[in-house]
């Protein structure tokens, strides 16, 4: 009898575990919405478990125990392990459950797009035949910027781009708010021909898969999302440059579908934004507006929206690479007005050592940019530089020309007629040696410096032919190469002679200079020997001076006067397919 009524309730078990698992897949097929939500599957599930198992305990418990029954041992046994199979059979009934409405789930999704893309053309805009254009919202969230290229004028940055569009044929109902699909139904639904109008390469990141977002909503609104690497035009203004202000486009729309078919918006708020912390290199980004226009071709009106990507540049590299070893170079050239006129390679190989290396630096800075028609603001002050280098050199080439005596030669005319002067002097001292005579005379006929003896102011004819009387031998000093500057004429008229050549002025500073030699034997001359000209302690001052006051209309000019960011209408050729 205990075996019989044993048996009995292990059917009854068996036969609750399989209603339950009956009811949990009619309860699932019987769902009115055609999609099933995971989670609102639990509650059921979990209670009706507990109320089972409560009540197979029960009847374990008060069907097994019989307190008169001699089979007690059994009993008791048999009962345990019939909780063992209880309790394993009831997990596994709940995983196939489960695996059963995930199924179901995955079916109905198919079912519903299936159904959706039944009668679906998606080479039709989503109002074809309602009388109004599609609006397409666009925003874009930038992750990096750059490199700006100066020499190719472009600039490239990476971002995300999103597009929103309602396509009413879309729309479906159900407990899923929306659902996010693989980039294969891309081709099966109509999606807008953007493209940029100053796009030079653009691609989409494919690794390790294409990086695409397609989600649809309940009401048939559309998110298409991808990652692109953007390289576009910039058309740059590069007459301020390196202080220069440069405004950057984005320009996109659509490529065939005209504003009466399709229009682009920006999405309200913030449509272009940037990933926090997102800095570059040479530029400060001032700020990104945006507009929508319209414009016009041969085709018809086109809806079109623009970004500007506002930039100031940072002027912080080429204050180090250039402006300061240029004005450094140039202080350097200053250094020959110090040196004595007479060390003439010095001062040449000074001057052109300094023009040298300013070729030097003009030419690499103008490797990264454009040959344009037009100066920049570091090419003016490369030839600013230039010049005033330049002009170092022709000031030691006029004190050369013009004051330093002794480096030039004479010509044979200008020689024989210093010969016939020497001539009567020279013959009139009958107590000279005829060798200390021709001796000086072939001095005097070298195409050298010519040495005149200072003797405190005094100079003597005896003196100049290397005879010194015992009464001045005590007062003549060390010999020494000086040039003379006579002031008999006024500094003006000097000057005019100096500007227009002139040879016979210049015989005659000459003369004036070897006075000690020319004058008549017996004669003393006072003479002011000047050994630094005149030209170099005027340069000492007019060339730090105007430097610095260029300078400093330079740096106000460039610095201070900045174009202000407009709006520019981007060229035709832009809109030109």
């Amino acid at each position: 009898m205990n075996m019989i009524i044993m048996i009995w309730h292990g059917n009854m078990l068996t036969i609750l575990i399989l209603l339950v698992v009956s009811f949990s897949s009619i309860w699932c097929r019987n769902d009115p919405t055609g999609i099933v939500d995971l989670g609102s599957l639990d509650p059921p599930n979990t209670s009706s478990l507990s109320a089972i198992t409560s009540l197979s305990s029960l009847s374990l418990n008060g069907m097994y125990w019989d307190p008169i029954s001699k089979n007690n041992n059994n009993v008791i046994k048999q009962s345990i392990d019939t909780r063992i199979a209880v309790k394993t059979v009831l997990p596994v009934a709940v995983r196939e459950g489960r695996s059963a409405v995930n199924d179901m789930v995955s079916k109905n999704i198919t079912m519903v797009l299936e159904n959706l893309l039944k009668n679906y053309e998606n080479n039709q805009l989503p109002t074809h035949g309602k009388g109004m254009p599609t609006v397409v919202k666009t925003n874009i969230l930038i992750r990096s910027m750059g490199p700006i290229s100066e020499l190719d004028m472009d600039y490239s940055m990476d971002c995300y781009f999103r597009q929103y569009w309602r396509d009413s044929r879309l729309s479906f109902l159900g407990p899923i708010k929306s659902l996010s699909l693989s980039i294969k139904m891309l081709e099966r639904i109509w999606r807008p021909d953007t493209y940029f109008y100053n796009g030079k390469h653009s691609y989409v990141h494919t690794i390790t898969v294409p990086n695409k977002l397609l989600r649809i909503s309940q009401d048939g609104d559309i998110l298409y999302s991808m990652r692109l690497t953007i390289k576009a035009k910039c058309p740059m203004e590069l007459r301020n440059f390196p202080m220069d202000r440069q405004s950057c486009p984005l320009i996109l729309g659509s490529y065939a579908y005209t504003s009466r078919q399709l229009i682009y918006e920006w999405q309200q708020g913030a449509s272009v934004n940037f990933v926090p912390g997102m800095t570059l290199s040479q530029f400060d980004l001032m700020g990104s507006p945006y507009r929508n226009l319209t414009f016009t071709r041969s085709e018809g009106d086109f809806s079109v929206l623009q970004v500007s990507f506002n930039l100031q540049r940072h002027t912080g590299y080429f204050l180090i690479q250039v402006y300061v070893p240029c004005v450094l170079i140039v202080v350097l050239s200053w250094v020959s007005f110090w040196i004595h006129r007479e060390a003439t390679s010095d001062r040449v190989g000074l001057g052109i050592t300094t023009v040298l290396t300013l070729s030097t630096i003009s030419l690499d800075s103008r490797t990264d940019l454009p040959k344009v028609k037009y100066a920049t603001a570091l090419d003016w002050f490369l030839l600013m530089s230039f010049f005033y280098c330049i002009a170092t050199l022709l000031e030691f080439a006029g004190v050369h020309y013009f004051t330093k005596v002794g480096s030039g030669e004479f010509s044979v005319d200008e020689e024989d007629n210093w010969d016939d002067d020497f001539e009567e002097p020279i013959g009139s001292l009958a107590s000279v040696p005829r060798s200390l005579r021709m001796n000086h005379r072939l001095t005097s006929k070298r195409r050298s410096s010519l040495i005149c003896p200072i003797s405190n102011g005094t100079l003597g004819s005896a003196t100049s032919l290397g005879i010194r009387s015992p009464q001045d031998a005590p007062n003549v000093t060390s010999m020494e190469r000086q040039t003379q500057t006579e002031r008999t004429l006024p500094k003006w008229r000097q000057f005019l002679y100096c500007l227009a050549g002139d040879d016979g002025y210049r015989r005659q500073r000459q003369r004036e200079a070897t006075a000690g030699i020319c004058g008549r034997l017996g004669q003393s001359v006072n003479r002011h020997v000047n050994s630094v000209s005149y030209i170099d302690r005027a340069a000492r001052i007019c060339f730090p001076a105007s430097f610095g006051l260029l300078n400093v209309c330079y740096w106000m000019l460039y610095v201070t006067w900045q174009d202000e960011f407009k709006w520019q209408d981007p060229p035709i050729a832009f809109f030109s397919h």
